[in-house]
């Protein structure tokens, strides 16, 4: 194995790899390759290893899942190995007919070509230097998105999958394991989901972990999405639908729960992205769900943002939880009790507290210092929760605050209050819907 100081950037399953000193646009063109579909390799540090397949490109572990951009810094960026087919020399300007060349790598030849990495036509000449060389990207070489989709049973999964349907995902529920190689082996034309679950015939949840493991080291974008759900409220969906559950037909519904729960536990430890929904409505889930994916996969790692109230519980998805209980509370302000975070005079008496500017900055600082690791490590989503007593005031200023930072450093933040309309309901009025903001990096920069 060699590392070589370049950048590498896949089109389907060919990687082609990007040579040239510092400054000479690796990460540029890497950026804008990726924009129009291609995949990230690695940037500025390329291991290659001679193989069966050829010569694999792969990064090295601590830049694993990360490209430079500049004036922004080091962002989250989806990454995953694939054999070398082209070799771009950015630091010599191209011939009108360049004659063929090959540079070695790993011991083998790998075909050459100096390229202009700037201009508005970088992305297409790079799809014509691989369709020149008979490796024209096709749609069976590029693979759609498959997204697995499993949990408990009564916890939404036939929701999910509507919602994803809708979105224009195409949906196989109930997958017969055996079947699921030559499913994904064949030409997608678009994202597909998959529910896997306990009633599936042959379940093993373990070695379906090891399947999704083995499809990610060849270069599949595939993820698992895990519905988790309370026992109390399983019990009471089954009784209010009068389904038996599937793991004790003839016995009491939480029986089959906790078996299940037992036996899904490899599938929870590993997803991607787990969803509770105890709290959520039919409707609230299919926001979810078209918030998640909706556009497809999300560039990079996925950020969510929420505020709560500890009165209401901690929330089950929260990777991160942080507590500003410890802030002037606007509650106690009769003007202020009836309004929220989102309104400006709530949102100003909670920053005129003294300890709310370095308290911010500090957040700031360690939610933006954590990101890249948690992208390096594989994560797709990561919730961060923000609590405050009622979840209205203190907890939602804050939380819109940080949404703001965070995108006007460059990354993409879904911004959700979950309780912030729940103490203005009636008594034995059924919960609002919480409410929803997607913060994009070009809306915060005035884009």
């Amino acid at each position: 194995m060699e590392t070589l100081h370049a950048t590498a950037v896949a089109r389907g399953e060919r990687a082609v790899l990007l040579l040239g000193p510092s400054g000479a646009g690796k990460s540029d063109l890497a950026l804008r390759l990726v924009a129009a579909g291609w995949r990230l390799v690695a940037d500025d540090r390329v291991q290659l290893t001679a193989t069966a397949e050829g010569v694999m490109a792969s990064a090295p572990p601590r830049l694993a899942g990360l490209i430079e951009v500049r004036g922004l810094g080091i962002v989250p960026e989806p990454a995953a190995p694939a054999p070398v087919a082209l070799a771009l020399d950015l630091s010599r300007r191209p011939e009108r007919l360049p004659a063929e060349e090959t540079i070695t790598i790993a011991g083998q030849a790998i075909p050459l070509l100096p390229f202009d990495p700037f201009g508005a036509s970088a992305t297409e000449r790079a799809e014509r230097a691989l369709a020149s060389r008979g490796l024209a990207v096709t749609a069976a070489s590029v693979n759609p998105p498959i997204l697995i989709v499993s949990g408990l049973s009564g916890a939404g999964k036939s929701t999910a999958l509507k919602a994803l349907e809708d979105q224009g995902h195409e949906v196989v529920d109930n997958l017969p394991l055996s079947l699921f190689d030559a499913l994904i082996a064949g030409s997608l034309e678009r994202p597909l989901a998959l529910g896997i679950d306990s009633r599936t015939r042959a379940f093993d949840p373990k070695a379906l972990v090891s399947r999704i493991a083995a499809l990610r080291d060849a270069g599949r974008a595939i993820r698992l999405l895990y519905l988790d759900c309370a026992d109390d409220v399983l019990i009471r969906r089954f009784s209010e639908t009068r389904r038996r559950h599937p793991l004790s037909p003839d016995r009491p519904a939480s029986d089959g729960i906790a078996a299940e729960r037992a036996l899904l536990a490899p599938l929870a430890q590993s997803a991607d992205l787990l969803l509770d929904t105890t709290e959520l409505s039919l409707t609230d889930l299919r926001q979810r769900i078209a918030e998640r994916f909706g556009g497809g996969f999300s560039p990079g790692l996925a950020v969510t943002l929420m505020s709560f109230g500890y009165a209401a519980g901690l929330p089950r998805e929260a990777d991160l939880v942080f507590d500003m209980r410890f802030l002037a509370n606007p509650h106690w302000q009769a003007d202020l009790r009836p309004l929220t975070g989102e309104d400006a005079a709530v949102a100003s008496f909670v920053a005129a507290d003294p300890l709310y500017a370095p308290t911010l900055a500090k957040l700031d600082e360690l939610v933006r210092s954590l990101l890249p690791g948690y992208a390096r490590e594989g994560k797709a989503y990561l919730t961060i929760a923000i609590g405050c007593t009622g979840g209205r005031h203190r907890s939602v200023a804050v939380a819109r605050d940080l949404a703001d930072r965070l995108a006007a450093a460059g990354q993409n933040v879904a911004l959700l209050h979950r309780d912030i309309a729940k103490s203005t309901e009636p008594p034995g009025a059924p919960p609002a819907a919480p409410l929803t903001f997607t913060r994009q990096a070009s809306e915060a920069n005035g884009q």
